[in-house]
């Protein structure tokens, strides 16, 4: 797995047709991902859907080639991780109430200088990470794996289908009503005392577990056990007069399924705050050595496009314009700061960190990817070390009344998150590029071609998903919004560092569970244990409410039954075709889900009512979703399995 291949430098890779698809896959995927991070808080690898999409369309043409194939993913991705950097952060603006602010130029500058700094500010990065150390980038050899195994058909019409049957599960929940999303039930025991059981019946969560695994599945579950089967009961049964709200609610008779959504959407999702802050920090620690050595080295041996001779598959962007276009980034982002907050004694400390944490985290999360994939980078919780000292930062510059203060410190964090997501994803595909004989600097410019491709059309989608679905908070309007866990979490930083509104002991309770988890963590990591445990995705779970964690640890389950099946077997290879085949009948469920969330919004936005296409009221409340969630996942781990073999 994961051997270079060798090519001509001939082979076209920039063409038209290359071009073309990518951008429209970029802006396609990097929709889908917008509307599946605002629901549940995780976004997945578009580059192995892509690659799949782009060989079933290039193979119409009479000649193209891998190198095309690799074009496309690259810039499809690229889509995909701005998306990441946007819902993290920007929808904060809305529940900041910072209206004027969530506008097409704000959104489109914020997400495209973010993005773009995290394209340049990996390619020095390119020949340390990847040629030197040699680092793994799970996804990125998953992805050349793909691209090599050339234009069977077969990966796209599992792609196809499952993207029906993920639509077509979405538009009977959310568009005709015939049934819940989710099937919830509590009960008080010993008089206040909360006990809680539900799931999200939502294939693209059920995915999600797959593509990640049963490491990572069962890790976001056990964060949503610490909330709700431990933190929640405990604080219903000892703490709940120390909560006005919650005790009011309670004492009106509230049902113990809302009481415990109370507690935790009050309280108890600030564990996940300071488990993510652990986490981020931790991250900075645990590289600094291995951080630096790879920067000085890509800085020292980067190649460059004219000069020396340099073969095809070593060739950067030029060093000397990376750096010019970083510098002259720097500009219009402090006259954008200077236009929120007034002050040059504030928006040049606010560059400054911006600048530098930009580079950091970028780096950060293009070394974690490297190590342990992009699935487990510590994005969310960077942002929020970023959004916390930013704003603790300019607490002291600006003081306490400062109204702009909260919104200020979303600004610095957005640009940083979306140049960190794209840090981590792209080196991905650089990975990808390198064992099928690309040239770097064709991706790299592809990758920017991603990026711009994917900003511009990110604020309509996201102004759409809020006029239709809603945003983080519940209204008479939106009763069930999308949940936008991270940015949810960033408004609530913010505004509660200016505004004391932090519950500051839960925070650091939640630091000393993360504390906890990264000790345990070391300990496998020392004892060379066949698992770890990344801090990030426990504390994704603790602050996700735990009906999506549900289905996510199932589709881990799944992943997990079908390998073992697959090595009872003898399976050829370990069944990694089938297993792949998995891969993108999950990638098709989200895909289709989250497209069907999109066009259905239309209606929605256009009617001003949420039921405009709905034939029924959810007469069986979650019972048929089940049904349908059941067969999803049946279908699910026999693609994964493969036909039966003969002993």
């Amino acid at each position: 797995m994961g051997n270079r291949v060798q090519t001509s430098a001939a082979l076209p890779q920039l063409t038209t047709k290359a071009i073309v698809l990518g951008i429209l896959l970029s802006i396609i995927l990097a929709g889908a991902n917008a509307y599946l991070g605002l629901f549940a808080g995780m976004t997945v690898s578009a580059s192995i859907p892509a690659a799949v999409i782009s060989m079933g369309i290039l193979r119409l043409f009479k000649n193209s080639n891998i190198l095309e194939n690799n074009i496309v993913q690259t810039s499809a991705s690229a889509g995909e991780s701005i998306a990441a950097g946007v819902i993290f952060t920007i929808p904060a603006l809305i529940l900041l109430n910072a209206d004027s602010f969530f506008s097409y130029w704000w959104v489109s500058a914020i997400a495209g200088f973010g993005g773009l700094l995290g394209v340049l500010y990996t390619i020095p990065l390119r020949r340390s990470l990847i040629v030197e150390e040699k680092l793994m980038f799970p996804e990125g050899v998953a992805t050349a794996e793909v691209l090599q195994v050339g234009n069977t058909g077969q990966g796209l019409r599992y792609l196809a289908i499952a993207g029906l049957l993920g639509g077509l599960a979405k538009l009977c929940s959310t568009g005709l009503k015939l049934w819940s999303e989710t099937a919830q039930a509590g009960a008080f025991l010993g008089g206040k005392t909360i006990a809680y059981v539900g799931t999200n019946l939502s294939p693209a969560l059920l995915s999600v577990g797959y593509i990640v695994g049963i490491n990572i599945a069962v890790l976001v579950f056990l964060g949503g056990a610490i909330s709700w089967y431990v933190a929640i009961p405990i604080f219903s049964a000892f703490f709940m007069d120390h909560n006005p709200e919650i005790r009011a609610a309670f004492e009106a008779g509230a049902p113990a399924t809302e009481m415990a959504n109370l507690i935790w959407s009050r309280e108890i999702r600030y564990l996940g705050v300071g488990a993510m802050l652990i986490g981020g920090i931790w991250a900075l620690i645990s590289m600094r050595k291995a951080l630096l050595g790879g920067i000085v080295s890509g800085l020292r041996n980067v190649g460059t496009v004219t000069g020396e001779a340099i073969h095809h598959t070593e060739q950067d962007a030029p060093m000397k314009w990376v750096l010019i276009l970083i510098l002259g980034m720097t500009v219009p982002i402090f006259l954008l700061y200077q236009q929120v907050v007034g002050s040059i004694a504030v928006s040049l400390p606010m560059t400054v960190i911006m600048v530098v944490a930009a580079f950091l985290f970028s780096s950060v999360a293009a070394y974690m990817a490297g190590l342990v994939g992009s699935s487990n980078n510590p994005i969310s919780g960077v942002t929020i070390a970023t959004i916390l000292f930013s704003a603790l930062m300019l607490l002291w510059l600006m003081g306490k009344d400062a109204a702009i203060g909260p919104v200020a410190a979303i600004m610095i964090g957005g640009v940083v998150c979306c140049a960190a997501a794209i840090g981590g994803d792209n080196m991905q595909d650089l990975k990808a590029g390198y064992i099928v004989g690309a040239t770097p600097w064709k991706q790299q410019v592809m990758q920017g071609v991603g990026v711009t491709s994917a900003v511009l059309v990110m604020f309509p989608i996201l102004n759409l998903l809020n006029q239709a679905y809603g945003i983080g908070v519940p209204t008479e309007s939106h009763p069930n919004p999308l949940q936008a866990p991270q940015a949810t979490l960033m408004a609530a930083v913010a505004r509660g560092v200016f505004h004391d509104g932090l519950p500051w002991n839960t925070v650091a309770i939640g630091a000393g569970i993360g504390a906890l988890i990264i000790a345990i963590d070391e300990w496998a990591r020392v004892a060379e244990k066949s698992w770890r445990a990344p801090v990030l995705a426990v504390a994704v779970g603790i602050y996700l409410p735990l009906e999506l964690s549900v289905p996510i640890a199932l589709g881990g389950i799944i992943s997990l039954l079908a390998s073992r099946w697959h090595s009872r077997n003898n399976s050829p290879e370990g069944g990694e075709h089938e297993l792949r085949h998995g891969m993108l009948f999950a990638a098709g469920l989200i895909t289709g889900e989250a497209l069907i969330g999109i066009f259905m919004a239309l209606p929605i936005v256009i009617s001003g009512s949420s039921d405009v296409i709905a034939i029924a009221a959810e007469p069986f409340h979650g019972k048929p979703g089940l049904f349908a969630l059941a067969v999803m996942s049946w279908l699910l781990y026999r693609v994964a399995r493969g036909p039966a073999r003969a002993s």
